[in-house]
């Protein structure tokens, strides 16, 4: 008997692993009971800084001889995201921590 291997578009692979990923931080994202929530923010803002990283990285292909504009343009605006993602999880965390100070009598 013969086995016959189909490939797999990589555009479609990676389509579904994407859309995958999404559907599950949905839901393990709204699972989260509210006392979870500011460790939640903190390690998001981790995350965030690898993609600046990644961003930074992806912005600077300019300075070799193989890199493209998309890739620059791309990088950038994956740049101006995370660094934004990353300033509203401080202010987020910021606010919850503010709501679990004792008030002063």
């Amino acid at each position: 008997m013969e086995h016959v291997a189909q490939v797999v578009d990589p555009f479609i692979f990676r389509l579904s692993i994407f859309v995958l990923a999404v559907f599950v931080g949905y839901f393990v994202v709204w699972s989260v009971t509210p006392a979870l929530h500011t460790p939640l923010m903190s390690v998001t803002n981790a995350i965030s800084s690898v993609i600046v990283v990644g961003a930074l990285l992806a912005g600077g292909v300019a300075n070799v001889s193989s890199g493209s504009g998309w890739a620059r343009g791309f990088g950038f605006i994956a740049l101006i995201f995370a660094c934004i993602n990353i300033f509203g999880g401080f202010l987020v965390t910021q606010r919850m921590l503010a709501m679990y100070k004792k008030k002063a009598k």
